[in-house]
């Protein structure tokens, strides 16, 4: 378990809507979505006030703009189209009700859980969820994890949403687990590639993983990259303009400088030595250095860290993989970041079964349960 924290049940209950705030008819009953109030949100909000993001043990990280329940609508919408599920309209009685239970067909960290009771309230509000796990908590191949009672049409309908969400975000967060485990004592953070529309979903799995966030976006960070510094002229230009920007707009947030060579951050040394500078952490950038062997070379970045000696935060990047993070995390670097996290993600293998007998069977068949 990553958190340490009471396991928590939520119960979806229907409600009237109220004020601005509109809950539709379940999604299997409509061939065309009404007109509704969109509300944007930051990541602390929600629409469901059975739902709070201030209960959940680990909350999604904020973002000014990103609108949550927009995301979670246009996934829904996407798959209803403009008919809605044929297959449930033409199969299963509109007033049915059935029992699923979610299902954990490999070994890993659970993740979306939160995100995933927001998908069957947004479906129907009606639905009852129960969950015997919580978000970073551990689940085994066979574990029964969570269920969710009410119309059959509703759940089958929100079946698939809710389960990309979850095997997606369950899959960040295995990795990330396994990669903090092996940085420590360095953190272990994400990037900025993520998939487009889910920033914010991939981040809030890295930090249920046990990892941290790196920047949200191009807004809440200063990053001077390789491209910035060989457009204005150099790593010390860089360093200049980026300072004389925050100070004549009254700005005051962290700066990230990357670095490739000794020579550039002997520069960067020499600037922050003379001006007072926002600068708080230097990035050492492809300085773990592949061997024909498999393994790798941390030299370079050892004497790297060593230079800096603890005057700015240091950050690793590149060549960042299972096998190589303990070695890197060994070399007095405080954080690692990895694009791997989120832009290659594996999906933890989940499903949501009616019949959890027969999908046991199967499961066990084809060696998935």
């Amino acid at each position: 378990m990553v958190m340490g924290c009471a396991s928590r049940c939520f119960s979806l209950q229907n409600s009237a809507a109220t004020g601005s705030i509109l809950h539709p008819p379940p999604l299997c009953y409509r061939l065309r979505s009404p007109v509704r109030k969109i509300i944007r949100m930051s990541a602390t909000q929600t629409e469901n006030p059975r739902i709070s993001f201030e209960s959940l043990p680990i909350k999604p990280p904020s973002h000014p703009t990103y609108d949550l329940w927009g995301v979670i609508k246009s996934a829904i919408t996407e798959d209803a189209g403009d008919r809605g599920d044929v297959t449930c309209l033409a199969t299963i009685p509109a007033d049915m009700e059935v029992e699923a239970h979610f299902l954990a067909k490999e070994n890993g960290i659970i993740a979306g859980i939160a995100l995933a009771e927001m998908v069957f309230y947004e479906v129907d509000p009606s639905l009852k969820v129960e969950w015997s796990q919580k978000d970073g908590d551990s689940v085994h191949k066979g574990l029964g994890f969570g269920k969710v009672y009410g119309r059959a049409h509703s759940i089958v309908v929100a079946e698939r949403v809710a389960l990309n969400f979850m095997q997606r975000m369950s899959g960040v967060a295995t990795l990330t687990k396994a990669m903090a485990d092996l940085a420590s004592p360095a953190c272990i953070l994400e990037t900025r590639k993520t998939a487009p529309g889910l920033r914010l979903v991939d981040k809030w799995a890295v930090l249920i993983g046990g990892g941290r966030n790196h920047r949200m976006g191009l807004f809440d960070m200063v990053m001077i990259k390789d491209n910035h510094i060989s457009i204005a002229g150099g790593i010390t230009n860089a360093l200049k303009s980026v300072d004389l920007y925050l100070e004549q707009r009254n700005l005051q947030m962290e700066v990230e400088v990357e670095t490739r060579t000794f020579e550039e951050i002997e520069k960067v040394l020499e600037y922050a030595s003379q001006t007072k500078t926002s600068l708080t952490r230097i990035m050492l950038d492809n300085m773990v250095v592949p061997l024909p062997n498999g393994d790798v070379d941390v030299s370079m970045l050892e004497q790297a860290v060593k230079l800096i000696d603890r005057r700015f935060e240091t950050e690793a990047s590149g060549n960042v993989t299972l096998e190589t993070v303990h070695k890197i995390g060994q070399t007095g670097v405080d954080f690692i970041s990895s694009g791997a996290l989120t832009h290659s993600v594996k999906a933890l293998d989940i499903s949501l079964k009616i019949d959890t007998e027969l999908a046991l069977q199967v499961g066990r068949r084809t060696k998935r349960a």
